[in-house]
């Protein structure tokens, strides 16, 4: 039986003051579609099937290169931070696994996987992280990983890696998520070519340990830690990478690894038509990349992308089924809420994507009819499709308006009864 943290009662209490004004909200949205042939049930029955896996370290309070500032009842360890991740899912019924990231996370993956189940979550895509040192690692990470000139450098990140598919594969994920933080701060400093060649030559040594029914995602990013050149830098030698390794390696996209007016959308559409989209990393940016709850920035561009995502299931791309993570830095708010949100703003998009009347875009679009086209995805874009959000969610089980469930709830101030508190003043994004 799973060990709720949210009172099934509460969460029906407060459902039944929302019930009535959902109702009518949900007969008027389905009377607005059914005009232009979309049926709401159908639209329904679809997000509420649409799931996003929560990061591990997203429960804790972010910060930036300057300070961190520590909130209350922060977890003090990965079993704590599942018990946060559980009660996002318990109020959206959105996100019933979670990405773990070692060695931030590493702990008997018996006790893992008992206490996942215990809190009714599963496990998504490892995270390996050779881009920080760890108090016992007898290398450093400070001039690269998988493509630094030391071979033992090289071979003591590949056993991490290869550790993390270890643990993995007893907890039942089935993906290995690889972001390297190499790269150069001066012209000159590498050499870019033997670099690259370093890295993909480490990427086989993993890629011949994955599980047959694994898949391996490279992530790229133009920028940060390294700030002249970066070995992964963009989705051009993402796909180069996957394409080398083979065809259970593919691309992830996180929406803040691009500089700024990237067309992401039409990046995301190049990596369906290889065959090489292998999920992404939700998130939202202004600058850079800023971890910013997704949707909070630029949510026409998000749904932008799940219009590709759409277009794609509506054409039936053979073994399409990408990964969906969010990945945010929660620096001022209740990370429990932000996530929430997040998790929101994702299915959000989703439902828009899905009621795009696909039939009169590929017309307008064959017409060359640049306005019209233009004008169907707004239309789509403007409908206000809260009341599926919500209907998806009570008839799952979860809240109606979840945010303020989860206050009523008391659950933040329960944990910082429970947890000490943190002293701030340190840097760092996690």
């Amino acid at each position: 039986m799973t060990n709720s943290k949210i009172a099934p009662d509460l969460i029906d209490a407060e459902n039944d003051k929302r019930a009535s004004a959902l109702k009518s909200d949900y007969a008027a949205l389905g009377e607005k579609l059914a005009r232009g042939n979309v049926d709401i049930e159908a639209i329904t029955a679809k997000v509420a099937e649409f799931f996003v896996a929560v990061p591990s370290w997203g429960v804790g309070t972010g910060g930036t290169r300057f300070a961190r500032f520590p909130g209350l009842g922060e977890p003090r360890h990965i079993f704590d931070k599942l018990e946060d991740c559980s009660v996002i899912n318990e109020l959206t019924r959105a996100t019933p696994t979670v990405s773990l990231h070692i060695p931030w996370d590493k702990a008997d993956p018996k006790d893992l996987k008992a206490k996942g189940d215990a809190l009714g979550l599963g496990f998504d895509a490892m995270n390996s992280n050779t881009f920080s040192d760890a108090a016992d690692q007898a290398h450093s990470y400070k001039y690269g990983s998988l493509s630094h000139v030391d071979a033992a450098t090289r071979a003591q990140a590949v056993e991490h890696n290869i550790e993390c598919i270890e643990i993995g594969h007893a907890l039942g994920s089935k993906a290995l998520t690889v972001w390297v933080g190499d790269g150069s701060n001066f012209p000159g400093q590498t050499n870019f070519t033997r670099s690259f060649e370093r890295y993909l030559s480490a990427m086989g040594e993993i890629y011949k340990k994955l599980p047959d029914d694994w898949r391996i995602f490279s992530e790229h990013k133009m920028y940060e830690p390294a700030f002249y050149s970066t070995v992964v830098q963009d989705w051009g030698t993402n796909l180069l990478i996957a394409q080398t390794l083979g065809p259970k390696a593919f691309c992830l996209v996180d929406l803040g690894h691009h500089a700024p007016n990237t067309n992401i959308e039409m990046i995301v559409a190049r990596l369906i038509q290889f065959g090489k989209l292998g999920g992404f990393h939700f998130n939202d940016s202004k600058y850079g990349d800023d971890d910013l709850d997704a949707g909070a920035i630029e949510p026409y561009r998000l749904f932008l992308v799940f219009n590709e995502l759409v277009d794609a299931e509506h054409r039936g791309v053979k073994g399409f089924h990408p990964a969906h993570m969010i990945d945010q830095s929660h620096n001022v708010t209740d990370p429990i809420e932000s996530l929430i949100s997040s998790a929101n703003e994702i299915r959000r998009a989703y439902a828009q994507a899905l009621i795009v009347d696909r039939v009169a875009l590929e017309g307008f679009q064959n017409d060359n009819d640049a306005l019209m086209a233009s004008e169907t995805l707004k239309r789509a874009y403007r409908t206000d499709v809260e009341a599926i959000l919500a209907e998806a969610r009570r008839r799952t089980g979860g809240a109606i308006d979840p945010v303020a469930a989860y206050r009523a709830s008391g659950y933040r101030a329960k944990v910082a009864g429970e947890r000490p508190a943190v002293k701030g003043g340190s840097g760092g994004i996690v």
